[in-house]
């Protein structure tokens, strides 16, 4: 994803804050008992997001790349979920032919009321954010920036396949997202752009969709990110509504951060009504996690805690 764009610079404050000019945080609202019910393991999550970290860079065209996408592959498939992979060679912006690999998973395929959640599981390959230059030309981990998304989507497919879910739940696991270049939007997310337009089933439009992006970082923070809020703002408000009333208002904000081309914007860009769950920290020039496109990226950066939360309150969110 480019770095977050500084158009937001005002305290934007959400109808629901009351008028508080704070970050709000809502209050735990949801008995015990029903949270009890969102099942979601924290050690299970952070085992998918270790696995993927073991390969290797994920970069496109790299060995790690195939073995890391043939295990999600059948991943998806042991937790029930009907796969289709698309297979693109994808031009990046400096030449580079990138051979791409989407893959696409459905549980209840039949069902029409459909629920997209998605994370991109390539990795960056030059840690040109690292303070470092002799590293900029390091491909990075993506522990966080890839694989942490991947890893909570893997344990909420693994929840619902083991609650029999009646829910119609599609998972994207895009490619080639992070090969793009600063100041040049059109160079990022080239996975989600092709799936976009060449989608695996016709007329493909889920009711909305959810993308999870850099949510395992240690001491995480949430904001309801800008082209979210002007997308979706029911989405978002379900979410942190979600979160706030779990227990997790420590971590999501209640109130709009800044904006973020990310893989979101290529759905919002062909009509379907998406939201960027993001790590966003308001004190930093990039707006990023400090290990964001560095060789630190990698496992120590990455807290159950914040795995689990994010995890939690999205499966509270599709299935209340």
């Amino acid at each position: 994803m480019q770095k977050f764009m500084t158009i937001i610079t005002t305290a934007f404050i959400l109808a629901a804050c009351s008028g508080n000019k704070g970050a709000t945080q809502a209050t735990a609202t949801i008995p015990a008992e029903e949270t009890a019910k969102v099942a979601f393991n924290a050690d299970s999550a952070y085992s998918y997001v270790a696995k993927q970290v073991a390969f290797g860079p994920r970069v496109p065209n790299t060995e790690a790349h195939r073995q890391c996408g043939d295990w999600l592959t059948s991943e998806l498939r042991r937790h029930g979920a009907d796969v289709t992979e698309q297979r693109a060679n994808l031009k990046a912006f400096d030449g580079t032919t990138l051979n791409a690999r989407n893959i696409f998973g459905q549980i209840n395929p039949d069902v029409k009321k459909r629920i997209l959640l998605l994370a991109h599981w390539d990795c960056r390959p030059w840690a040109d954010a690292d303070p470092d230059p002799a590293n900029h030309k390091t491909p990075v981990d993506g522990a966080n920036d890839g694989a942490s998304g991947v890893g909570v989507i893997l344990e909420i497919a693994r929840q619902l396949n083991l609650a029999k879910s009646d829910l119609g739940v599609d998972f994207l696991f895009v490619d080639a997202e992070d090969w793009g270049d600063e100041g040049n939007e059109d160079s990022w997310a080239l996975g989600t752009r092709y799936f976009m337009e060449n989608p695996p089933v016709a007329g493909y439009a889920p009711e909305y969709a959810i993308l999870l992006d850099m949510v395992g970082g240690k001491d995480a923070t949430f904001y309801r990110e800008y082209f979210s809020e002007q997308a979706a703002p029911d989405v978002a408000a379900r979410v942190w509504s979600a979160a706030g009333a779990l227990g997790y208002g420590n971590m999501f904000f209640n109130r709009v951060g800044t904006a973020v081309t990310d893989d979101h914007t290529q759905l919002i860009t062909h009509g379907i009504p998406a939201i960027d769950i993001i790590e966003y920290h308001p004190e930093a020039e990039s707006g990023f996690n400090p290990r964001w496109h560095t060789v630190n990226d990698n496992m120590e950066g990455i807290d159950p805690k914040t795995l689990e939360a994010v995890g939690k309150t999205v499966l509270y969110t599709i299935n209340p």
